[in-house]
């Protein structure tokens, strides 16, 4: 029940988002004498060396920055987050699935070696393609900073966190069994907690 209400959550504030969205560019179209700015000040910096003004993608002409163009990379924006979204649930139960073969593995059960390295490539494909979804995804229109602490900052903050306990869990993977374990704990606590922060 509780997963069904997040996914509700997140439905309707990316339906809200797209209405905004729409009722800016709304508003563009009505300005004559002025020239809208047609992306955020504030990027990350995957989205400013893509979709930046001088980014790859405008220098190269794949993506030329214009009102039209702009328009259908706010709807690949809500497609990829929401693909992201999905993909970061999907990810949490496998690295629960992971967590119980690695705790039988290191309990004895050395038969279940290969179900482990087999269910961390898993959880890596389904991790690492959520991650680069969120990454490389279009600009919003606008992206006001907010004061104080929030959910979206929370989540990015947790990012930073499990991303790197992510690269460590591989790195040790056959290099140190204690730090790869620790590596693991930590990314499954900071990613369970930033994918279910945007409840509260």
């Amino acid at each position: 029940m509780n997963k069904i209400l997040i996914i509700l959550f997140f439905f309707s504030a990316f339906k809200i988002s797209a209405q905004s969205e729409e009722e800016l560019f709304s508003l563009i179209e009505g300005e004559t004498s002025v020239e809208p700015s047609l992306l955020p000040k504030r990027m990350i910096f995957t989205q400013r060396f893509f979709w930046g003004e001088r980014g790859v993608l405008r220098s190269t002409g794949l993506a030329p920055l214009n009102k039209q163009k702009r328009e259908k990379e706010l709807k690949l924006r809500r497609v990829m987050l929401t693909t992201h979204q999905t993909l970061g649930y999907a990810t949490l139960l496998a690295m629960i699935a992971q967590g119980i073969i690695g705790g039988k593995l290191y309990n004895g059960q050395s038969d279940l070696y290969e179900t482990h390295k087999a269910m961390g490539k898993i959880v890596n494909i389904g991790y690492f393609t959520g991650a680069g979804l969120s990454l490389l995804s279009p600009p919003p229109l606008i992206n006001k900073k907010v004061k104080g602490l929030n959910s979206i900052k929370a989540h990015k903050f947790l990012a930073t966190i499990h991303f790197s306990a992510m690269l460590s869990t591989n790195y040790f993977s056959d290099k140190d069994r204690g730090a790869h374990k620790a590596s693991a704990y930590t990314a499954f606590a900071s990613f369970a907690t930033a994918v279910l922060v945007f409840k509260f």
